[in-house]
């Protein structure tokens, strides 16, 4: 199965994908790049946007897997807007990015193959329903069932993380805690894609 994988990181949900796959990864910082392909060499990487790859290169893949930048959409960044008790502005408000609902209807549209798209649990009700699972939002043209997979991305020392997600960033000038809380976890990258592989259809309406 042709794969594109978009705003790839270090390849999170990758982990466990295993290599009967042809895998296309797509990152915007070279640094970041440089840590998925040293972790999966038989992938193809591109250093560009995924955002405009996407719509340029779409119908050239069987499954897609976006991940979108998430912090305008999360509830951490609503919490740390104002000091606590006061109308003290602390960090900046930003509109939620809508390259996510764009996404979501672009491949809802033009996309004849499987899809999946990625991001938080936001601050607000979703434009979209999506998938709840594990922690995060997905929404996809597949059914994925509920699973216990906990959520687990920000918990840990850097060591800790590294463990449970399986990547050595030691020989890396990157800031470390936070390519790794940006990973999903490698279970749940599996869980989707294994839904996506072997499909099970029951009488639900998708997107």
């Amino acid at each position: 199965m042709k794969i594109l994988n978009l705003y790839a990181g270090i390849g999170g949900n990758r982990k466990l994908w295993g290599d009967e796959h042809e895998v296309t990864a797509v990152e915007y910082k070279p640094e970041i790049a440089k840590i998925y392909q040293d972790n999966f060499p038989n992938d193809k990487v591109i250093v560009a946007d995924a955002h405009k790859y996407l719509l340029e290169h779409f119908n050239e893949f069987d499954f897609i897997w976006s991940s979108p930048p998430c912090p305008s959409h999360s509830k951490v960044r609503i919490i740390a807007t104002y000091e606590k008790g006061t109308n003290n502005i602390r960090q900046k408000p930003l509109y939620p990015d809508m390259k996510l609902y764009e996404e979501i209807i672009f491949l809802k549209h033009y996309f004849r193959g499987k899809w999946c798209v990625e991001n938080v649990i936001g601050f607000y009700e979703p434009l979209y329903p999506p998938h709840k699972v594990g922690g995060h939002y997905f929404w996809t043209n597949f059914y994925v069932s509920e699973t216990s997979t906990e959520s687990r991305d920000h918990y840990g020392s850097i060591e800790d993380l590294e463990k449970r997600k399986g990547f050595d960033l030691k020989n890396y000038k990157v800031n470390k805690r936070l390519v790794l809380r940006n990973c999903v976890e490698p279970e749940l990258g599996k869980y989707i894609l294994d839904f996506a592989i072997n499909p099970y259809e029951p009488n639900l309406k998708l997107i």
